[in-house]
């Protein structure tokens, strides 16, 4: 899965935008070095999504894919985890973390944390299962308390897992906290695998911050590359002492141009429905754009291409250098 002294760097799975346009988008401006795939809805009667599996058989990246499952079925996961074995992945991961309700009602994702007993189920019936690829885990530190993540740390170690990845809050802060770094700590010491941390990774300044704080092996990062697809091969530089380099406002308007490019369907392409599309991304682009929340608000109002763009222009027809941070009301970037 890698090879070397540094830290590496994994995409997190984000439901409808870690799919097979994005990757390609992402590898063209450095990438990460494992990408995660969308996660694969797992039941009695389900079958693996086609669009999911395209992004494995078509993998442009030339780097390690790894397939996650989100499911409570072990029976079913099994079936799921056996047929992606023969397919070309790195690793199966289980999806412990997902905080959408409406996945964690169905106690699946982040939803399994209210049950450890059938957690310890899953994870024994999934390594036993995947014999010819590696067995992985995705997970919060726990439901509605961290303090729930002691519970966790011994089954994790129990199943010899061969990574483990831990986004530092519980499914109820969903993202609007600080992310518990300690807690990732504790499992750097206590599981006996490589562990990842994952959660706010948005700057090269971050990066550094949370390796060294949590001992992890690798950073996983979401919603800071779609901001900053450069995100990754800024942190290669910084933690390796290299200079790192901002892209200009003219690059990220052409980045801005080729996510809406990439993403379009190639069939039933409906102008609307794409602007609608990129109004999601631009989401997290735009709160690294301008302290006052212009761009969004005027985004978010839009409804044709030329609008669009139009409003992209006005922000980012420039050669300002642009972190793609965070960036706090009074203008200051978030740390």
């Amino acid at each position: 899965m890698r090879k070397g002294p540094a830290p590496f760097l994994a995409l997190a799975p984000m439901q409808d935008v870690t799919d097979l346009p994005f990757w390609r988008l992402l590898a063209r401006h450095g990438g990460p070095d494992i990408y995660w795939t969308e996660y694969f809805r797992v039941h009695s009667t389900s079958t693996l999504e086609k669009w999911i599996l395209e992004s494995i058989e078509k993998n442009p990246t030339g780097r390690p894919a790894i397939a996650q499952l989100i499911g409570n079925d072990p029976a079913a996961l099994v079936k799921a985890a056996r047929e992606l074995q023969e397919m070309p992945v790195a690793a199966v991961d289980l999806n412990l973390g997902c905080p959408a309700p409406v996945v964690y009602r169905k106690c699946a994702g982040g939803g399994l944390l209210r049950e450890p007993k059938r957690v310890d189920a899953i994870l024994g019936a999934m390594r036993d299962a995947l014999t010819t690829v590696r067995f992985t885990v995705k997970t919060r530190i726990g439901f509605d308390d961290p303090a729930e993540f002691e519970t966790f740390l011994p089954i994790f170690a129990k199943h010899g897992l061969d990574l483990l990845t831990v986004h530092g809050r519980t499914v109820k802060e969903m993202y609007r906290t600080e992310v518990h770094y300690d807690y990732i700590a504790r499992a750097v010491g206590a599981v006996g695998c490589p562990v990842v941390a994952n959660g706010n990774v948005h700057s090269p300044s971050r990066a550094a911050e949370v390796l060294r704080t949590t001992g992890a092996q690798g950073l996983m990062i979401g919603r800071g590359c779609i901001r900053n697809p450069w995100l990754f091969g800024q942190i290669r530089d910084h933690l390796a002492g290299r200079p790192t380099r901002l892209p200009r406002g003219r690059e990220v308007l052409a980045y801005v141009s080729e996510l809406y490019e990439e993403t379009q369907p190639k069939e039933n392409f409906r102008e609307r429905l794409q602007v609608e599309k990129m109004k999601k991304y631009m989401n997290f682009v735009g709160v690294g754009v301008d302290a006052g929340g212009q761009f969004l608000h005027r985004i978010r109002r839009v409804e044709t291409r030329d609008g669009f763009f139009a409003v992209c222009r006005d922000f980012l027809d420039h050669d300002e250098a642009m972190p793609l941070e965070p960036i706090a009301p009074n203008g200051a970037s978030i740390k």
